[in-house]
Formats: structure tokens, sequence, C-alpha cells
């Protein structure tokens, strides 16, 4: 099988549980390192499937590797190459697929519940119907032309939309307990005072192994799904 291509933007937001479960299931891929200036490939054709991790910058800033970006994604949405999205991998498809991403009403920051909001979710989740996520954005995307919104939360009304075989996520279910702390080290970083949808590091870090194995069933619905459309 043609490697799995990994999408990273920042050091700090690397493929997490998504590459432990592709290791599990003998599924190889690949690190395309754009925080370190790597080019994204101009086609999609070498790869099974595109996955784009989260980062720090918006969709719209002015950045030399997002235009090749969405032009790679719509690429492999033409081809039927699987794409999957998680935070600004979530928006960097839906701007490449037609949507838009603008500013939440609130910052999400830390556990959060998300719940399905059609029935095509069961395709993707089968008969759960909700689960505690882990969130860290300030921006959404709206659902691009021809996709079905599947995930909301309280703060946040897409949390994840379905095309297809591609699926693009607001929240993140890839995370491990060592990127919650790191991350929970940037917190201060977001000038965000604690309300109903921003926890502080304390409240992160409560009950997460259990809140972990949790999501982690949600993440092995989700993934399980997406790598049944991978190209051989």
């Amino acid at each position: 099988m043609k490697p799995v291509a990994v999408f990273r933007h920042s050091s700090g937001e690397g493929p997490g549980y998504f590459a432990t479960f592709l290791e599990a299931r003998s599924i190889p891929w690949t690190l395309v390192r754009i925080d370190e200036g790597e080019a994204p490939p101009p086609a999609p054709d070498d790869f099974s499937g595109l996955c784009f991790m989260g980062g720090p910058m918006s969709v719209n800033d002015d950045l030399p590797w997002l235009p090749p970006t969405f032009a790679l994604i719509r690429a492999a949405a033409e081809r039927g190459i699987p794409v999957i999205g998680h935070c600004l991998g979530g928006q960097l498809m839906s701007k490449a697929l037609g949507g838009t991403v603008t500013k939440n009403r609130v910052k999400e920051l830390g556990w959060g519940e998300v719940e399905t909001t059609d029935p095509a979710a069961a395709d993707w989740l089968g008969d759960k119907t909700k689960f505690e996520a882990f969130h860290w954005h300030g921006e959404t995307f709206s659902i691009p032309p021809g996709a079905t919104r599947i995930l909301k939360s309280a703060y946040c009304d897409n949390q994840a939309f379905a095309l297809g075989s591609h699926l693009g996520m607001q929240c993140h279910v890839e995370m491990t307990e060592a990127m919650i702390r790191l991350w929970c080290r940037a917190w201060d970083e977001e000038k965000a005072a604690p309300a109903p949808s921003v926890q502080t590091p304390a409240q992160m870090n409560e009950r997460i192994d259990e809140r972990i194995a949790a999501m982690r069933a949600a993440a092995d619905r989700l993934y399980t799904k997406w790598i049944a459309g991978l190209k051989k």
C-alpha cells in the first residue's frame, strides 16, 4: 500500500494517536514537515490518503504553502483519495472545498462534549451519539458544499463534516497525554480567561487517563471508517 501522507504544521502538533492507530494496522505513513519548510507535494497520487494536523496559524493567513495545500486537497477529492483533517486540518479542507473559515463566537480550549447532528454520523461512529473530545481553537469552518455536518458542540456549531470518504474535524481526537501537557504550557499565550468554554490546565489534566481512553474509543471508530477508503 502507498503511505498515508501526514502534514505537520507545528512541531507540537504531530500525528499523535493517529500514527499509533495506523502503525497498529501496519498501514505505512510518512510525515511532511510543513513547519520545517517542506513543500506540499504537487499531486496526491503517491499516497493512499492525506491527513492534515493542527497548527496555530489561520487558513486565511498569507502563507506560501497554503495555496498548494488547497490545490492538493482538491486534487485528492477529485481522485477519490481520502482526506482527513484535525482542527486546522479540518479548516484547510473546508476552505479548499468551497467553505469559509471565520472567528468562532468563543475560544474553545480543553475537554468538551461533541454530539452527532445527522444520521450520516452513524457511518462514522456507529451507535455512539456523543463523546468528550479535546479542543483548542478560536476559529471555525463552515460546512463545504455537498458535505454533511455530523458533529457539533455547545460552543461550536460545526465540529465535523463528512464528504464521501473525507472527514474534516474541528476537534482533536488524536491527542496523547504528552501532547496535552505540552499544549498546557502554552495556555497563557492564548490570553483566554477561564470560562465555560475555556478550561485551565489543571482542569484539562483532571481524569486525563480516563478521558483519553474514552476519546480513543471514538477515534478508533472514526479512523476505522476513514482507512476503509484508502487507495491500495
